[in-house]
């Protein structure tokens, strides 16, 4: 029934506020909660956010003079930012296939609050045990930035294996508390002629963004030219906020956020 569909909170609060709610928003919910009935489903496993639509397959199969599949529900890992759920496209996202120093560097650029919110969701740490750490950290026994390493290890050891995790926690401690340089930095080397140092910015292989987008660091030209406008791309550790910027011959240390390095040779 309509009343029913009202249900879910945010056609509740559209319909109060009388904003639109389209057709295909009330027959979506109908369609998903069909197929337990098509497949005579006994348990239906879903996120949290899939609530409302499974539990409308449970009236559709009572209707059908089925029994009503029970739910299990699980809760959705909050991204990065803390407050949208992880995914690709919002950018919030650890993945599992990057490289260890990565996954390790943006899990300890999470807040504490979040952290232990990961504790419970990612790690293997007992319910009791993550009560005492909690405990512990409110009372100043625990400190955060420990709790924080010991969780980034684990995740990056599951899925990278054990010596690659202490590899970047080894490289992050060298970076960001030494002030250090990573071991393996990649490197490129650019020969510039006599025409290429004549060229405009933005047609030299030595105009930074071109260099930022070439090597990895950057995904697009307009990605580069945007973090450098950001302040977020440092040339030998000086900050560079002209994007048109191009670089003359000599050896370079390039830096694009906390953890993307690039060691660039330009000859002439």
């Amino acid at each position: 029934t309509v009343a029913r569909m009202l249900e879910r909170e945010d056609f509740k609060q559209r319909w109060q506020s009388q904003n639109p709610i389209s057709i295909h928003e009330f027959l979506y919910p109908l369609i998903q909660g069909y197929d337990s009935v098509v497949l005579e489903a006994d348990v239906e496993l879903g996120g949290t956010d899939q609530k409302f639509n499974l539990l409308v397959g449970r009236e559709l199969q009572k209707q059908q003079g089925q029994p009503p599949q029970c739910l299990v529900l699980m809760p959705l890992l909050e991204g990065t930012d803390g407050v949208k759920k992880m995914s690709k496209s919002l950018g919030n996202y650890i993945g599992i296939t990057e490289p260890p120093g990565e996954m390790y560097g943006k899990l300890m650029s999470i807040t504490d609050e979040l952290m232990l919110r990961y504790y419970e969701l990612l790690s293997h740490i007992s319910l009791d045990d993550l009560e005492k750490l909690k405990k512990g950290i409110r009372a100043g026994e625990v400190h955060p930035k420990e709790a924080k390493e010991t969780l980034a290890l684990e995740i990056v050891e599951r899925y990278r294996g054990r010596d690659a995790a202490v590899e970047a926690r080894d490289e992050f401690k060298k970076i960001f508390k030494e002030k250090g340089l990573p071991e393996d930095i990649p490197s490129v080397e650019l020969s510039l002629s006599e025409k290429d140092a004549s060229e405009t910015p933005g047609d030299g292989p030595a105009w930074l963004p071109r260099i930022l987008r070439d090597h990895g660091l950057t995904r697009s030209t307009s990605e580069a030219i945007r973090l450098i406008k950001q302040g977020g791309v440092k040339v030998n550790d000086e900050k560079v906020n002209d994007a048109g910027t191009s670089l003359s011959p000599g050896e370079y240390i390039i830096r694009v956020g906390k953890r993307r390095f690039l060691k660039a040779v330009i000859k002439r």
